[in-house]
C-alpha cells in the first residue's frame, strides 16, 4: 500500500485549519455536532471481605491435577457464606468449566494462570445462544446466569485451551506453522487445505458448509459433532452489576467475552489475546445489553474487537431487547476485523452508545457498522469521539447495510456506474442505520477512507463526520444514503479519479474537503435518484477537474461554491 508522508508541518497546519470554525457563504458558523447523551450511572458490585482460597478445597497448581471441583466448592462455599471473593493465587491450575454464583468476585492473582483442560467431553452440551439465535453449544469455560453482584479480577491469566477447537486454514500459516500444525494431529478435508481438530470438527464444518445445520435443540443430538460446537470463551447471561478488572483472557474457542442481557456493565483493563487467524474470536461481544463502561482495555483477535450487538432476524426482532448506554473509551484494538463494530447482529436494536479515546492499530477495518437485509432492528444515536488509526487493510470508516452486494467502488477498467441493487418492500426485515456523529478522528494508511452504503429501499441517514484525516488509497464512496455532513475531512488519496463519489444519494453536504493537490477529480456524481448534493468551502481548482456527473445527473442536482 502505498503511503503519504505527512510532514510534521502540514500535520500541524492541517490539525490548526481543522480546529478553526467553518463559515458558509452566509457568513454564519456552520451547525455543530450535538453534544452526547448523559447516559445513567453504571451501579457498581460490593463484597464482603471474607476471602475463600481454592487450595483450601483441594485445588493443586501442577498443571496435571483437573481442578474443576475444588474450583466450583470454593466458588459455593462463598455464595453460601453471604459472598467474597475467592482467591486463585499464583500457580498453573487445570479445570474444566467455571461456573460463577452470586455475590462471588474471582480473584486471579498475578502470576496465576488457569488453563482450561483440551478434554472437551468436561464442557457438557447445552441449550444457549450462538452468533444471536438459540443453538447448542458446548458449555463455556466459564459462565454464569441468572446472578447479580459478580466480578472477575486481578492480573493472573484464563486460556481457554482454543487451539484443541478452533479449525486453521492452510492459508493463513506458513509452511513451518503448517506443517507443525499437522504434527500436532487432527484431520483435513478432502482438499487438504484445512485443518481440523478432529473428525468430529470436520463433519460438524461439513454440515454447516453445505447449509445443512441441525436445528434441533435437544443436545443428545450433537454427539457427533461436538468439537464442531465451540463454546463462548465468557458467557454471562441474564446478570446484573458485573465488573470484570484486571485479568488476561486469552485463546478462546470462539467468542472471548459474551454479556447477553445483562445490565450494570463494568469492564475495566482487561486484556483479550488470540491468534490472528482465529475463527469467531471477537473480543467482546455485548448482546442486548443495558448501561455499561468499556474502559482502558486492549484486544487482539482475530474477528471483531469492541463490537456491539442484539440478536440475529426473526429471534432477535422477538426478544426486542437493545444494547443502550455505553460508554467505550480508552481502548487499544491490534488484530482484528474491526476496531468499534455494531452489527452485524443488531435486530434488536442498538442506541446511545458514547464511544472516544480509542486507537485502532492494523485492524481489516477500524470504524465498522454493518448489517444486512433480514436483520431489521435501528440502530441510531451513537457519537465517537477521538479516534486514532494505523494501517488499516480495509475501509477506516464503514457504513455497510448491504455487504454481500458488489463492491461499488470500481477497480482499474471497470465501469464507474452504481451497480445495479434492485429495492426489495420495507418489512420488518429492514435494517436502519440513523443519527451517527462521528468526530477528531485520524488515518494514517487504509484502502479506502469512508464507505457509506445503504440500500435502494432504505438509506442510512444522518450522518455527520468533522474533524476528520484519512490517508488512503481511496477516498469516499457514498451510495443509498441521506442527510449524510462531511464537515473539514481532509482525504489524501493515492487513487484520485475520483476523491469523493456519490451514487444515488441525497442531502450530501461537503464542506471544507481537503485533498491532495494534482487530484485527477474530486467529486463524481451519479445515479437517477441522487438530488442535493453540495461542495463548500473547498478549493476545487486543486484538481485537474472538479465535477463529473453521471448521464442521468442534472446539472441542479450539484451545487459548488468554491472556496
Amino acid at each position: 500500500m502505498t503511503r503519504f508522508a505527512l510532514l510534521p508541518g502540514l500535520l500541524l497546519a492541517l490539525a490548526a485549519w481543522q480546529a478553526a470554525p467553518s463559515h458558509g457563504q452566509s457568513g454564519r458558523p456552520a451547525p455543530s455536532q450535538p453534544a452526547p447523551p448523559t447516559l445513567p450511572a453504571v451501579r457498581q458490585v460490593r463484597f464482603k471481605a471474607d476471602t475463600f482460597t481454592i487450595q483450601k478445597y483441594g485445588a493443586v497448581a501442577d498443571g496435571q491435577t483437573l481442578n474443576t471441583q475444588a474450583f466450583q466448592q470454593a466458588i459455593m462455599a462463598c455464595t453460601q457464606a453471604g459472598g467474597g471473593t475467592v482467591l486463585v493465587p499464583a500457580g498453573l491450575w487445570l479445570t474444566g468449566p467455571i461456573v460463577l454464583q452470586n455475590n462471588v468476585n474471582l480473584h486471579l492473582a498475578t502470576g496465576a494462570l488457569v488453563q482450561f483442560t483440551t478434554d472437551h467431553l468436561q464442557y457438557p452440551l447445552i441449550k444457549t445462544t450462538w452468533e444471536g439465535e438459540e443453538a447448542i453449544r458446548s458449555q463455556a469455560p466459564i459462565s454464569g446466569v441468572g446472578l447479580a453482584n459478580i466480578a472477575i479480577t486481578g492480573n493472573g491469566t484464563f486460556d481457554g485451551a482454543g487451539d484443541s477447537w478452533r479449525p486453521v486454514k492452510k492459508s493463513k500459516l506458513n509452511e513451518g506453522e503448517w506443517k507443525k500444525l499437522l504434527a500436532s494431529g487432527g484431520v483435513l478435508n478432502e482438499k487438504k487445505d484445512s485443518w481440523y481438530p478432529s473428525a468430529s470438527s470436520l463433519k460438524g464444518n461439513m454440515l454447516a458448509a453445505a447449509g445443512t445445520p441441525r436445528k434441533s435443540l435437544n443436545p443428545g443430538d450433537f454427539d457427533d459433532i461436538r468439537d464442531f460446537l465451540r463454546p463462548n470463551m465468557l458467557s454471562l447471561t441474564d446478570c446484573k452489576q458485573i465488573l470484570l478488572e484486571g485479568f488476561t483472557i486469552q485463546n478462546s474457542p470462539a467468542w472471548t467475552i459474551h454479556p447477553l442481557l445483562c445490565q450494570d456493565i463494568t469492564v475495566r483493563r482487561v486484556t483479550a489475546r488470540n491468534p490472528w487467524y482465529g475463527q469467531n474470536t471477537d473480543a467482546i461481544d455485548v448482546e442486548s445489553c443495558r448501561n455499561g463502561v468499556l474502559d482502558d482495555c486492549v484486544f487482539s483477535v482475530g474477528d471483531d474487537g469492541l463490537c456491539i450487538k442484539s440478536g440475529r432476524d426473526e429471534e432477535g426482532r422477538r426478544r426486542g431487547v437493545p444494547t443502550e448506554n455505553f460508554l467505550i473509551q480508552n481502548c487499544k484494538v491490534y488484530s482484528a476485523h474491526g476496531g468499534f463494530v455494531i452489527g452485524s447482529e443488531m435486530s434488536g436494536g442498538v442506541r446511545n452508545l458514547v464511544v472516544r479515546n480509542c486507537t485502532f492499530q492494523g485492524t481489516d477495518v477500524g470504524l465498522r457498522f454493518k448489517t444486512a437485509r433480514g436483520r431489521g432492528g435501528m440502530v441510531e444515536n451513537i457519537w465517537v469521539d477521538g479516534i486514532t488509526m494505523t494501517d488499516i487493510a480495509g475501509q477506516a470508516i464503514l457504513f455497510d447495510m448491504y455487504y454481500a452486494a458488489k463492491d461499488p467502488v470500481p477497480q482499474a477498467g471497470e465501469s464507474a456506474a452504481p451497480p445495479v441493487i434492485a429495492a426489495q418492500p420495507l418489512g420488518e426485515g429492514t435494517p436502519q442505520f440513523q443519527h451517527f456523529y462521528i468526530k477528531n478522528v485520524t488515518c494514517k494508511g487504509a484502502e479506502t477512507g469512508i464507505l457509506v452504503r445503504g440500500l435502494p429501499e432504505m438509506s442510512i441517514k444522518d450522518i455527520s463526520l468533522e474533524n476528520v484525516v484519512i490517508e488512503s488509497q481511496k477516498g469516499m464512496l457514498c451510495q443509498e444514503a441521506e442527510n449524510i455532513r462531511l464537515k473539514n475531512v481532509t482525504l489524501l488519496t493515492t487513487e484520485t479519479r475520483p476523491v469523493l463519489e456519490v451514487q444515488n444519494s441525497r442531502n450530501i453536504s461537503l464542506d471544507g474537503i481537503k485533498y491532495a493537490s494534482g487530484a485527477d477529480l474530486l467529486l463524481r456524481v451519479s445515479g437517477d435518484r441522487s438530488q442535493d448534493i453540495r461542495l463548500t468551502n473547498t478549493n476545487t481548482k486543486l484538481a485537474k477537474k472538479g465535477l463529473e456527473l453521471g448521464d442521468k445527473v442534472g446539472k441542479k442536482v450539484v451545487q459548488v461554491a468554491a472556496k
